[in-house]
């Protein structure tokens, strides 16, 4: 009687590990993501070329320091021997009369603060809404559509590196004037590190741009607005280490799209593209191969004046780091919005622990610079500078000034005409961490004497 062949032969076996996990594992990232099996795909190449040398365009060079910013701090001035922990400053008319304010995520006191001008150029601070625990972020918008804007507020929790889920959404509700009633969205969730709003599924209510820094585990989700403060979550990715989720429309065609800057080991910039009614594309527009190269933020505006949205990007982040020291690839780059969700990288300059990068045009000549502050560098150093700026030359090329040495320790800043003279001012947020503190801020205003200074 002839023997029964095997199904199939032992050879086979092998083939079929080394082909069929790597597609599980594929597959696997695919749905754990959200991304497309195109964009894990490119991230493994990356990945894979990581220590190799990046192509940049490295700027314009650096060129001599003009000092036309004059600082001086508002609002609560620290008590005794604290450190002031400010991680974000937003400028806002709050009370919609006319004159620029200040809000303000204070990590130490577990509030957000509003710093009122009243009179003009006179500012007094109080706290707004119930406490916070890790405030990180601060958006105005009337979000109700009564008339006044309320107050969104992202929480961490903690704002060091933390696994437990204890982030929340929070609005405060302004009752027109400023007294707030707080409404938590969501809570219980992956630490919170941005909150932006936006008509994102085109229903005529404002809907939210959550991105959820988490530690080993994050998220960008977008909250559909239900009323009467009632909000449904979408996941979108699943990534640690969100930063930033600006509401745009990057495309040009008439809807709202959020742009989203992923740190820690991922080191990418995301577009999700909208079809108007919240219903998004995953697009991976750009992304580094160095696990180190610490992200820090993003800003949105049209660089080169052709019409798009560009996208301002910093990368200076020690928080894990020893020491909380920089490392030397810190530094400021833009991505070129070409059209058709493609993007060229296009780097400013090293700038050591680069955050919060904004454009702005800060000589009044017609064009946008970029600005962009410090939160880690060697302090204890003669000359590291706590704030630069690129000034716009045209044709792509910026040429890098430093503006600062103190207080050092600036994570956050904002840009308008805080005084109605027609130049745009600077406010910057102090984030005292580590020594030396001997040139420490708060919350510090800088106005704009462009023109008196050239003049000397």
């Amino acid at each position: 009687m002839a023997k029964r062949r095997p199904a199939f032969s032992p050879l086979l076996i092998t083939p079929i590990i080394l082909i069929g996990v790597p597609l599980a594992m594929l597959a696997y990232e695919v749905r754990r993501t959200g991304l497309s099996y195109g964009d894990v795909l490119a991230r493994i190449a990356r990945q894979s070329q990581e220590g190799e040398a990046q192509e940049v365009q490295a700027g314009f060079g650096k060129a001599e320091k003009i000092d036309f910013l004059g600082p001086q701090p508002i609002g609560f001035p620290p008590r005794g021997h604290e450190k002031p922990t400010i991680a974000h400053v937003a400028i806002y008319d709050l009370d919609q009369d006319g004159l620029k304010d200040v809000l303000v995520c204070d990590v130490l006191h577990r509030r957000v603060t509003w710093i009122r001008q009243d009179p003009a150029n006179v500012y007094t601070e109080t706290q707004i809404g119930d406490e916070v625990a890790g405030p990180a972020h601060v958006e105005a918008y009337d979000m109700d559509f009564d008339g006044d804007l309320d107050v969104l507020v992202s929480s961490m929790g903690v704002i060091l590196p933390n696994n437990d889920r204890i982030g929340k959404a929070i609005i405060f509700e302004n009752d027109g004037q400023q007294n707030f009633t707080t409404h938590v969205l969501a809570q219980r969730i992956a630490r919170v590190n941005d909150m932006r709003p936006g008509d994102l599924d085109g229903d005529g209510d404002i809907d939210i741009a959550v991105g959820q820094f988490g530690y080993d585990q994050g998220e960008i989700r977008w909250m559909e607005n239900k009323g009467n403060w009632h909000f449904e979550s979408h996941t979108l990715l699943n990534l640690s280490g969100t930063i930033h989720t600006p509401v745009v429309d990057l495309d040009n065609d008439g809807d709202l799209d959020i742009v989203a800057l992923v740190s820690q080991e991922w080191e990418e910039v995301y577009a999700f593209e909208n079809d108007g009614k919240g219903s998004f594309k995953t697009r991976l527009l750009y992304g580094v191969a160095d696990a180190d190269f610490g992200s820090s933020g993003i800003g949105l505006a049209d660089l080169d004046a052709d019409g798009d949205t560009d996208i301002l990007w910093a990368n200076g982040d020690a928080f894990v780091a020893t020491d909380y020291r920089p490392v030397p690839s810190h530094g400021v780059q833009w991505l070129e919005n070409c059209g058709g969700m493609n993007f060229v990288f296009h780097r400013l300059g090293d700038f050591p622990g680069a955050y919060d990068p904004c454009a702005a045009d800060l000589d009044g000549d017609g064009d946008l610079d970029v600005l962009a502050v410090s939160g880690f560098n060697y302090w204890e150093r003669p000359g590291s500078q706590s704030m630069m700026w690129w000034e716009n030359l045209g044709e792509h090329k910026f040429v890098g000034r430093n503006l600062a040495e103190a207080p050092t320790h600036l994570i956050t800043c904002d840009v308008a005409d805080m005084n109605g003279d027609g130049k745009i001012d600077v406010v910057t947020g102090s984030m005292n961490l580590y020594p030396p503190f001997d040139r420490m801020g708060r919350v510090t205003l800088w106005l704009n004497t462009w023109n008196e200074s050239r003049n000397n």
